[in-house]
């Protein structure tokens, strides 16, 4: 959870169209404690314009210290057209960089994570725009009570495209650290597929951002303008992964959990509604405010949709043809050569190969975890993804939650959880090498490819939902 926290930061509109003054510092806040530091620069060299933006978040997790960190520099034209980027992720010991040179049309990627460097080119999405770009379709919209306008914003740190809408407000005052300004707020919408993610900014004529807010995990997220002793004064600390837990009805017993759930989930409040997907494992029926979720522990082939080719090949974050990865995919899988049990023993390799259980890492990619075998769920779910395609199998990265008769000092909840899913038999199976494999106490909130920034998803309804009943289904 705590790397999502991160994605949705550098994924707002404040990074992705603000032009500050050449040196603007921000106090980050989490339902009024502060957690973090926001650090913006902005400089101009002749037909060049250089935006420069630092992130530093200390989160704690079940009593565990966890820092997250960023930092993308992206260079346009004074005009907004994009140049080049790059962005350093650091979640606790794994760090990310990619570095992007827009050629022609053609963007020219170099990924490093892991101690590997991965080259590559993508097609430039048409019309995308970096901070600069995305500031200038401001200052040419206007700040007009009622104008509205759209810009496309790229995504450095996860190579993704979203279009920002943004409507602006009348003028009002607002309060901030050093005193209070009058500013226009501006309600802004990135449009991630399937989850719009909603924020206020409050902007001067400058499209100069001094106030963000964005609610996350049913709280307020808020970064303010600030000078540098304001913005770098100790954090106060805030356990978000307490507020993701999800209180069962209930305690659910074993027998139950190997066979059938069905449970009532809501909102807890009335905002957009939860969006939950539809596996093989899983199916979700909208009644009225609530979900019937029902969770089988033996997949049944319902038609999902069959993996696409990058199922099957390595990412940035699952080196499936790492040659380290690879002779070690053969040594769990073994004589093996049906796939079902190939990920069977893969599971179970994993389970014992990650022998430091630990809170403490932000987000290794499948390599990292080789080479230093600790973590939390979603390494190991990395790791049993990345595995399974280096055997040749389709796999994916699960996020969600799993049933806990007891965790971090509460009875009977639901905790944040990763686990990984394989194309066999022509459906999709789930396998979970954090627990002892998996069964129907499992909910998916979303699916992925391993990649981090991929997970907005499920951050957004972490904190908003509310489990109302758990039943077992007789056959």
């Amino acid at each position: 959870m705590r790397r999502l926290l991160l994605a949705v930061l550098l994924a707002s509109p404040l990074l992705a169209g603000a032009a500050p003054p050449a040196h603007q510092w921000f106090t980050v806040l989490l339902d009024g404690r502060k957690i973090g530091t926001f650090e913006s620069k902005r400089e101009a060299h002749g037909n060049q314009v250089v935006t420069m933006q630092r992130l530093d978040l200390v989160l704690d997790r079940a009593g565990t210290q966890v820092t997250l960190g960023s930092a993308e520099t992206s260079t346009e034209t004074r005009d907004g057209k994009p140049l080049s980027f790059r962005s350093v992720s650091q979640l606790s010991g794994s760090q990310t960089v990619v570095e992007g040179t827009l050629r022609g049309g053609t963007l020219h990627l170099v990924t490093r994570n892991g101690g590997q460097a991965q080259k590559r080119s993508l097609p430039w999405p048409k019309g995308a725009l970096l901070p600069e770009g995305v500031r200038l379709a401001g200052v040419r919209a206007g700040l007009a009570a009622g104008t509205q306008y759209k810009a496309l914003a790229f995504q450095p740190s996860s190579l993704d495209t979203a279009e920002l809408t943004s409507i602006v407000g009348a003028r009002e005052d607002v309060d901030l650290p050093g005193g209070r300004r009058a500013l226009n707020p501006v309600e802004q919408t990135l449009a991630f597929p399937g989850t719009p993610m909603k924020s206020r900014a409050w902007v001067d004529a400058d499209q100069t951002v001094y106030k963000l807010a964005m609610p996350v995990m049913g709280v307020e997220l808020v970064l303010l303008a600030c000078d540098r002793a304001c913005a770098t004064a100790p954090n106060q600390g805030s356990d978000v992964f307490e507020r993701t837990l999800v209180t069962s009805p209930r305690a659910l017993a074993s027998t139950e959990l190997a066979g059938t759930m069905r449970y009532t989930l809501a909102s807890r409040d009335t905002g957009k509604p939860l969006a939950l997907p539809d596996t093989d494992e899983q199916h979700v029926e909208r009644r009225g405010d609530e979900f019937l979720v029902t969770v089988r522990r033996e997949a049944e082939a319902r038609g999902e949709s069959a993996p696409d080719k990058d199922d099957y090949l390595p990412n940035d974050w699952l080196q499936s043809k790492s040659p380290e990865l690879v002779k070690l995919a053969r040594h769990a899988a073994g004589a093996n050569r049906d796939p079902l049990a190939q990920m069977q023993r893969v599971e179970t390799f994993v389970r014992g190969f990650i022998r430091n259980k630990s809170l403490g890492v932000g987000y290794a990619s499948a390599l990292e975890v080789v080479r230093k075998p600790e973590g939390d769920c979603t390494e190991h779910a990395v790791l049993v993804a990345a595995l399974g395609r280096a055997l040749g199998i389709a796999t994916r990265v699960v996020d969600g939650l799993a049933y806990a008769p007891g965790f971090a000092g509460k009875e009977q909840v639901f905790v944040p959880h990763a686990w990984a899913q394989a194309w066999i038999d022509g459906r999709w199976r789930s396998f979970d090498a954090a627990l002892s494999g998996f069964d129907a106490g499992h909910i998916a909130l979303s699916v992925g490819d391993g990649d981090p920034w991929r997970f907005y998803a499920g951050l957004d309804m972490l904190g908003r939902i509310e489990l109302r009943r758990a039943e077992a289904v007789t056959p």
